[in-house]
This record gives C-alpha cells, structure tokens and sequence, in this order.
C-alpha cells in the first residue's frame, strides 16, 4: 500500500491543497463579513431572508475547512469581526446599497464560488477534500438559482442583449 491508499484523512496534503483551503476559508470569512454588513442595507424581505441563509451557510463550510486545516496542523486565516445589525432607516439614502446591486454583487459572488469549489475539486488527489467541495459547488448552484428566480420575480435582472431573430435556414 503507498502513501495515498487508505483513508483520505490520513493522507497528506499537498500544497496546492492546503494553500486552496487556506485561501477559500478565508475568502468566505470576508463574504461572511461583507453580506452581514449588506443584511443591514437589504429592504427587500426574500433578499434579507437569502443573505440570512448564505451567511449560515457559509459559516458550515467555515467549520469544515477549518476542521481539516487544523487536523493537518495549518494555521487559519484570520476572521474579520462579525458587523452589528443596523437599521436599514439609520444608513443614509447616498450611503445605502440597493436591493438589486446587492442581488447583482451577491450573483457574481456565486459564480465565482462556483469556479473555485470547481478547481479545488480538480486539483485534489484527497477524496474526502473532493468531495466536500463537490457538497460546497451543489448547495451554491442550489442557491444560485434560488437567487436568479428572486431577481426575476423582483425585476432585478439585466440580461445582456437577448437574440431573439432566429435565421432561416440555409438550404443547399
């Protein structure tokens, strides 16, 4: 049996891994900080209720990472501070995001959540590494399309230049 048979958790990580890990948790530690901050600006009542549940989210895979950082002796990113709750009439009108650039940030967000979860998973040789970002990439196309049907029911969506002229076809 070499070094890479048995149970994934008591493989080694390589470096590609760890440093995937390490940078995923602490990119969702900032986007934890970030939509707690967009919670406060958020009037629309589904939008609230999706940052709400993205943030809990978010802060389960935080525990996975970190629980797999830990165990293989890496030390962890560290955390910005958990923003207050304000009131959405206490920020002023100029200063205040609204519901649909927060939809459009948190959208993007999404997508590139998507894309690392996808490289993290490609580049592990650890199964159990793989497959937990496997988990992370389902649950966020889960909730990208649960955020793409409130920007439409909202009329927050822009889409680009929609082609709608279908040519004729070409016969020879």
């Amino acid at each position: 049996m070499g070094i890479l048979s048995g149970n994934p958790q008591n493989e080694p990580m390589h470096y590609g891994e760890v440093f995937a890990l390490w940078t995923y948790l602490a990119g969702n530690k900032g986007y934890v900080a970030g939509y707690e901050t967009l919670i406060n600006h958020t009037g629309d009542s589904d939008l609230k209720k999706f940052l709400e549940d993205s943030v809990q989210a978010m802060k389960q895979e935080i525990e996975q990472v970190e629980k797999i950082l830990k165990a293989n002796g890496i030390a962890l990113p560290p955390a910005p501070p958990e923003r207050p709750t304000a009131s959405l009439e206490s920020i002023p009108a100029g200063a205040r995001f609204n519901d649909a650039e927060i939809a459009a940030s948190v959208a993007k967000d999404g997508a590139a959540g998507l894309v690392a979860c996808s490289q993290i998973m490609g580049q592990s040789i650890r199964e159990d590494i793989g497959a937990m970002f496997g988990q992370f990439h389902m649950a966020k196309a889960q909730y990208g399309v649960r955020l793409l049907r409130i920007m439409k029911e909202k009329g927050w969506l822009i889409p680009p230049p929609l082609h709608m002229e279908i040519p004729e076809a070409i016969h020879a």
